[in-house]
């Protein structure tokens, strides 16, 4: 075989392939092979059809397409690995040349990874918020605790903020009741929202037996969107009545005596959580830094493959949310051009990251083992909410293993990067990143090579 490759683009190549007649004839003798079994020839044993035979019942047209398909794929991925090409799409094949008992030629256009200079990453710096727990934050989480443990005592006073109310709505459209807009008998908390729009507004200052009719628009269903007149009628008002925060409430509601241990122990859960927030922000952070220091080239297929996958979650996240791309972009303040710019600017430094992680993770040599992927595995599966067996049995019938392997050799190199940054909060002291652990407690460091078992740490050992 010969080879030459063109590059057309920085991301697109064009390999020309030349193969020597005698080089097609194991194929050949397999497709003869395949059909010899195929057929039945009077005098022959099925499978002991001679080649000259089936040239005469079958013709050779056949015989050679068949070997050609055999042929082309192997000698395309031999042609990429002699060129050191790494495609990252299907390629489009084009047979040129074909004389029979000479040579078979053929081009193939692929979109390829490109070729950069890998940036130091050693060292980067970034810098985050603090990780800052306020008085505001405790009270809003104990708050939450005693409203678990709450009851509701029916009120007879109007409805305000906060209250739980039972309710009839009605939407109609032109006097006539909307198909799945009425409902009866629902509990609903006075200002929490996320319904339909001027529900709130119109329950605060209604008592049980009254209602209010208001204008607003479908949140779901054929008319989402559409405007119509909604008739709230509340039939209870019900006042949540909140347990004392005190030691007795601490021994119900936690593992804790006193009022004071159980605010301790939220304060520091919540440190923990801010100081995961924190990490994240810093990963991002990180590798923006890493993709100011390079250009690189980007294949078009794939950046607009992946704007219109994210375009497509985007709008099936807000269907099932009952909204609509267009109350979307008004209640964020942006206009139709933005969120594309600012989704086409995101889908970019996403496909340029996972180029630069690819190659740290070539320069590195990082392996994964079967241990790893397991574990992969079920957390992507927990993340899907889908069984672990089911999830992998799909992933392997599917082929999507490769694609799982991709994942975590870039979690590895992009944890290489993060760990020999220097990340410092807004305050400037360095953020620890290292030896944080999954529940955002900080584990001491690991022992260096060399040491003996019995000086394993905590973070070892987790």
């Amino acid at each position: 075989m010969k080879s030459a490759v063109e590059n057309l683009s920085p991301t697109r190549a064009k390999l020309t392939v030349e193969v020597p007649f005698e080089e097609l004839k194991p194929s050949l003798d397999a497709a003869y092979q395949k059909i010899a079994q195929q057929i039945n020839v009077p005098g022959f044993r099925r499978g002991k059809v001679p080649p000259a035979v089936i040239d005469r019942q079958v013709g050779r047209g056949p015989v050679l397409d068949e070997a050609i398909n055999k042929v082309v794929p192997e000698q395309y991925i031999a042609a990429i690995q002699e060129h050191d090409l790494e495609p990252i799409a299907q390629p489009e094949i084009e047979v040129t040349k074909f004389e029979d008992r000479e040579v078979l030629e053929f081009t193939a256009e692929v979109d390829v990874k490109p070729d950069f200079e890998l940036p130091d990453y050693d060292g980067i710096e970034a810098e985050v918020e603090d990780v800052e727990v306020t008085d505001d934050d405790v009270d809003e989480l104990v708050e939450a605790l005693r409203e678990r443990f709450g009851t509701l005592a029916t009120v007879e006073r109007p409805a305000a903020e906060g209250d739980f109310v039972t309710i009839d709505l009605v939407a109609s459209r032109d006097g006539e009741t909307v198909e799945g807009g009425e409902v009866s008998g629902m509990s609903y908390r006075v200002g929490r929202g996320g319904m339909i729009d001027g529900l709130d507004e119109a329950l605060v200052g209604l008592s049980a037996g009254e209602d209010k009719t208001f204008d607003s628009e479908l949140a779901g269903g054929d008319l989402v969107g559409e405007p119509v007149q909604v008739t709230v009628t509340v039939t209870a008002v019900q006042e949540q009545e909140l347990p004392a925060y005190d030691d007795e409430f601490a021994q119900m509601a936690s593992e804790f005596d006193t009022a004071e241990e159980l605010t301790a122990d939220v304060r520091e859960r919540l440190g923990r959580g801010k100081r995961l927030e924190q990490a994240a922000a810093a990963r991002d952070a990180v590798l923006e830094a890493l993709l100011e220091k390079v250009e690189i080239p980007l294949p078009e297929t794939m950046v607009t493959d992946e704007l219109n996958a994210r375009r497509q979650n985007v709008e099936q996240q807000l269907a099932y949310a009952g909204l609509t791309m267009e109350k979307y972009l008004e209640d964020e303040g942006q206009t139709q051009e933005e969120f594309e710019a600012e989704l086409e600017r995101r889908v970019r430094d996403a496909v340029a990251a996972q180029f630069i992680l690819d190659k740290v993770a070539r320069k590195e040599e990082f392996g994964i083992d079967q241990a790893e992927l397991s574990e992969h595995l079920v957390r992507r599966a927990q993340q899907a909410g889908q069984d672990p067996q089911e999830f992998a049995n799909h992933m392997f019938e599917h082929n999507h293993i490769p694609d799982l392997v991709q994942e975590i050799l870039r979690g590895k190199a992009l944890a290489t990067i993060v760990e020999s940054a220097t990340v410092k909060d807004a305050s400037g002291n360095v953020v620890e990143l290292k030896n944080l652990r999954p529940d955002g407690t900080i584990g001491e460091p690991a022992a260096p090579t060399g040491t003996s078992g019995e000086g394993e740490t905590d973070s070892q050992q987790d």
